[in-house]
Protein backbone atom coordinates (compact mmCIF):
# COMPACT_ATOMS: atom_id res chain seq x y z
CA UNK A 1 0.00 0.00 0.00
CA UNK A 2 2.69 2.64 0.68
CA UNK A 3 3.97 2.44 -2.62
CA UNK A 4 0.77 3.32 -4.28
CA UNK A 5 1.10 6.32 -1.87
CA UNK A 6 4.51 7.25 -2.61
CA UNK A 7 3.32 7.40 -6.46
CA UNK A 8 0.58 9.10 -5.84
CA UNK A 9 3.25 11.93 -4.40
CA UNK A 10 5.61 11.49 -6.71
CA UNK A 11 3.06 12.26 -9.38
CA UNK A 12 1.92 15.49 -7.69
CA UNK A 13 5.86 16.50 -6.90
CA UNK A 14 6.54 16.07 -10.83
CA UNK A 15 3.02 18.39 -11.47
CA UNK A 16 4.66 21.02 -9.54
CA UNK A 17 7.77 21.53 -11.35
CA UNK A 18 6.08 21.32 -14.54
CA UNK A 19 2.46 22.68 -14.35
CA UNK A 20 2.95 25.64 -12.01
CA UNK A 21 2.66 28.38 -14.77
CA UNK A 22 -0.65 26.58 -16.62
CA UNK A 23 -2.34 26.72 -12.83
CA UNK A 24 -1.70 30.25 -12.45
CA UNK A 25 -2.63 30.67 -15.81
CA UNK A 26 -5.77 29.07 -15.23
CA UNK A 27 -7.05 31.13 -12.54
CA UNK A 28 -5.85 34.42 -14.71
CA UNK A 29 -8.40 32.91 -17.60
CA UNK A 30 -11.07 32.43 -14.99
CA UNK A 31 -11.04 35.79 -13.32
CA UNK A 32 -10.65 37.76 -16.68
CA UNK A 33 -13.97 35.24 -17.85
CA UNK A 34 -15.68 36.41 -14.37
CA UNK A 35 -15.15 40.12 -14.98
CA UNK A 36 -16.45 39.93 -18.37
CA UNK A 37 -19.49 38.60 -17.57
CA UNK A 38 -18.96 35.18 -19.13
CA UNK A 39 -19.83 31.52 -17.78
CA UNK A 40 -17.50 28.32 -17.06
CA UNK A 41 -18.87 25.03 -18.60
CA UNK A 42 -17.02 22.17 -17.86
CA UNK A 43 -17.30 17.76 -18.95
CA UNK A 44 -15.54 14.84 -19.23
CA UNK A 45 -16.36 10.98 -18.98
CA UNK A 46 -16.69 8.78 -16.44
CA UNK A 47 -14.21 9.70 -13.31
CA UNK A 48 -13.42 12.72 -15.11
CA UNK A 49 -17.17 14.03 -15.40
CA UNK A 50 -16.86 13.23 -11.69
CA UNK A 51 -14.00 15.66 -11.98
CA UNK A 52 -15.77 18.35 -14.24
CA UNK A 53 -19.12 18.28 -11.64
CA UNK A 54 -17.21 18.44 -8.76
CA UNK A 55 -15.27 21.55 -10.10
CA UNK A 56 -18.37 23.63 -11.08
CA UNK A 57 -19.83 22.52 -7.63
CA UNK A 58 -16.97 24.49 -6.29
CA UNK A 59 -17.75 27.18 -8.90
CA UNK A 60 -21.07 27.37 -8.40
CA UNK A 61 -21.59 26.53 -4.10
CA UNK A 62 -18.87 27.72 -2.45
CA UNK A 63 -14.98 26.28 -1.57
CA UNK A 64 -13.93 27.69 1.45
CA UNK A 65 -14.66 31.18 1.53
CA UNK A 66 -18.55 32.09 1.81
CA UNK A 67 -19.76 34.21 -1.24
CA UNK A 68 -21.91 34.46 -4.29
CA UNK A 69 -21.94 31.48 -6.41
CA UNK A 70 -20.34 31.63 -9.78
CA UNK A 71 -22.25 31.37 -13.37
CA UNK A 72 -21.03 27.70 -14.08
CA UNK A 73 -22.45 24.27 -15.85
CA UNK A 74 -21.49 20.76 -15.90
CA UNK A 75 -22.54 19.26 -19.46
CA UNK A 76 -21.99 15.73 -17.82
CA UNK A 77 -24.77 16.06 -14.88
CA UNK A 78 -28.08 16.15 -16.94
CA UNK A 79 -28.12 11.64 -17.69
CA UNK A 80 -31.39 12.61 -19.50
CA UNK A 81 -30.36 14.85 -21.92
CA UNK A 82 -26.64 12.90 -22.52
CA UNK A 83 -28.65 9.63 -22.74
CA UNK A 84 -30.86 11.56 -25.39
CA UNK A 85 -28.12 13.09 -27.56
CA UNK A 86 -26.61 10.02 -27.44
CA UNK A 87 -29.51 7.97 -29.09
CA UNK A 88 -30.66 10.43 -31.05
CA UNK A 89 -26.75 11.87 -32.52
CA UNK A 90 -24.48 9.46 -31.39
CA UNK A 91 -22.57 9.97 -28.27
CA UNK A 92 -19.71 11.37 -30.06
CA UNK A 93 -21.96 14.48 -29.86
CA UNK A 94 -23.09 14.18 -26.12
CA UNK A 95 -20.83 17.31 -25.90
CA UNK A 96 -20.71 19.00 -28.68
CA UNK A 97 -24.19 19.30 -28.86
CA UNK A 98 -24.27 21.13 -25.41
CA UNK A 99 -21.47 23.21 -26.87
CA UNK A 100 -23.42 24.06 -29.75
CA UNK A 101 -26.76 25.51 -27.27
CA UNK A 102 -24.70 27.02 -24.61
CA UNK A 103 -21.70 28.56 -25.13
CA UNK A 104 -20.68 32.07 -25.92
CA UNK A 105 -17.68 34.01 -27.48
CA UNK A 106 -15.57 34.71 -24.15
CA UNK A 107 -16.84 31.62 -22.19
CA UNK A 108 -14.24 28.80 -20.95
CA UNK A 109 -14.55 25.42 -21.51
CA UNK A 110 -12.91 23.34 -19.26
CA UNK A 111 -12.25 19.60 -20.80
CA UNK A 112 -11.46 16.56 -18.54
CA UNK A 113 -9.94 13.73 -20.27
CA UNK A 114 -7.28 11.31 -18.66
CA UNK A 115 -6.33 9.70 -21.83
CA UNK A 116 -6.66 13.00 -24.17
CA UNK A 117 -8.34 10.91 -26.61
CA UNK A 118 -12.29 11.07 -25.85
CA UNK A 119 -14.22 11.61 -29.27
CA UNK A 120 -16.87 13.33 -27.77
CA UNK A 121 -14.53 15.77 -25.47
CA UNK A 122 -12.27 16.34 -28.46
CA UNK A 123 -15.28 17.26 -31.18
CA UNK A 124 -16.61 19.54 -28.35
CA UNK A 125 -12.95 21.30 -27.69
CA UNK A 126 -13.25 21.79 -32.05
CA UNK A 127 -16.43 23.46 -32.01
CA UNK A 128 -15.99 25.34 -28.82
CA UNK A 129 -12.40 27.37 -30.19
CA UNK A 130 -14.65 27.83 -33.81
CA UNK A 131 -17.00 29.73 -31.16
CA UNK A 132 -14.27 31.85 -29.77
CA UNK A 133 -14.52 30.47 -26.43
CA UNK A 134 -11.47 29.72 -24.36
CA UNK A 135 -10.53 25.92 -23.73
CA UNK A 136 -8.96 24.57 -20.89
CA UNK A 137 -7.97 21.00 -20.50
CA UNK A 138 -6.76 18.25 -17.60
CA UNK A 139 -5.17 15.30 -18.94
CA UNK A 140 -2.40 13.13 -18.75
CA UNK A 141 1.10 12.09 -20.47
CA UNK A 142 -0.36 10.43 -22.91
CA UNK A 143 -2.86 13.33 -24.51
CA UNK A 144 -2.35 12.97 -28.09
CA UNK A 145 -4.10 15.86 -30.23
CA UNK A 146 -6.25 17.14 -27.04
CA UNK A 147 -3.20 19.68 -25.87
CA UNK A 148 -3.31 21.00 -29.12
CA UNK A 149 -6.91 22.05 -28.88
CA UNK A 150 -6.21 23.80 -25.43
CA UNK A 151 -5.33 27.56 -24.90
CA UNK A 152 -4.52 26.04 -21.77
CA UNK A 153 -3.67 22.40 -20.86
CA UNK A 154 -2.93 21.18 -17.10
CA UNK A 155 -1.02 17.58 -18.06
CA UNK A 156 -0.06 14.72 -15.29
CA UNK A 157 3.02 13.33 -15.59
CA UNK A 158 1.73 10.21 -15.53
CA UNK A 159 -0.19 7.07 -17.31
CA UNK A 160 -1.89 5.60 -14.93
CA UNK A 161 -6.02 7.24 -14.09
CA UNK A 162 -6.11 6.56 -11.14
CA UNK A 163 -2.82 9.28 -10.48
CA UNK A 164 -4.26 11.52 -13.13
CA UNK A 165 -7.70 11.98 -11.87
CA UNK A 166 -6.49 12.40 -8.04
CA UNK A 167 -3.84 14.97 -9.37
CA UNK A 168 -6.95 16.78 -11.03
CA UNK A 169 -8.81 17.06 -8.48
CA UNK A 170 -6.00 18.42 -6.09
CA UNK A 171 -5.12 21.05 -9.06
CA UNK A 172 -9.18 21.76 -8.97
CA UNK A 173 -8.96 22.59 -5.42
CA UNK A 174 -5.63 24.57 -5.50
CA UNK A 175 -7.42 26.71 -8.63
CA UNK A 176 -10.80 27.21 -6.48
CA UNK A 177 -8.69 28.36 -3.13
CA UNK A 178 -6.46 31.09 -5.54
CA UNK A 179 -9.93 31.84 -7.51
CA UNK A 180 -11.40 32.58 -4.14
CA UNK A 181 -8.92 34.39 -2.47
CA UNK A 182 -8.23 36.38 -5.39
CA UNK A 183 -12.28 37.22 -6.18
CA UNK A 184 -12.94 38.17 -3.10
CA UNK A 185 -10.24 39.71 -1.28
CA UNK A 186 -8.33 41.95 -4.08
CA UNK A 187 -11.71 42.24 -6.13
CA UNK A 188 -14.68 42.13 -3.53
CA UNK A 189 -16.60 44.16 -6.35
CA UNK A 190 -16.53 41.06 -8.94
CA UNK A 191 -18.51 38.70 -5.86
Amino acid sequence: MSHLLLESVGVKQRLIHEQLPAIESVVKTIIRAYRDGKTVYAFGNGGSAADANHFITELVGRFLIERKGLPALSFSTNEILMTSIANDYGYENTFSRQVDAFVKEGDLVVAFSTSGKSRNVIKALHLAKSKGATTVGFTGNSAGDFPGLCDICIRVPSDSAPRIQESHLAVVHIICELLEKELTVANPKVL
